[in-house]
């Protein structure tokens, strides 16, 4: 029988890859005829099982030194999303508007509305933008 086959039977025998099976002794699995005469050279030793390969550390290494060189950080190399830019915008009117709350009452008259429509009008980058616009603009009783 060929070579071919034999390594087709004992793949099959050894429940193994075909590319796992290493024929050591040529002559003897030549002569091999049925799966029995493959198991039989398996057991003597003309035939082995090459030792499964793992996936190797090698270039996992090599990538990380990349990412420590600060490279592989391109847009196409981000993933998930930014942040949901609606969601930002509630956080932040919602608290430059609980700050107005509590500011209404030191607040001249009508400033309040004006300032309430401004942070609605994304005029503001922060608390702390408000306030300094508030303190610059002296609209404090």
């Amino acid at each position: 029988m060929s070579l071919q086959t034999i390594k087709r039977i004992a793949a099959r025998v050894l429940k193994c890859g075909k590319s796992r099976i290493k024929i050591v002794d040529e002559e003897k699995a030549g002569e091999a005829l049925t799966a029995d005469d493959v198991r039989d050279l398996a057991k003597s030793g003309a035939i082995k099982v090459k030792p499964e390969t793992g996936t190797g550390r090698a270039k996992a290494r090599k990538k990380d030194a990349k990412k420590r060189k600060r490279r592989r950080r391109g847009v196409g190399s981000v993933k998930g999303s930014k942040g949901d830019s609606k969601k930002q915008w509630m956080q932040r009117v919602r608290a430059q508007r609980a700050l107005l709350a509590k500011l209404k009452p030191l607040l001249k008259e009508g400033e309040y509305a004006k300032l309430y429509r401004r942070v609605k009008g994304n005029n503001f980058k922060s608390k702390k933008a408000l306030l300094a616009f508030v303190h610059e603009n002296k609209l404090l009783k």
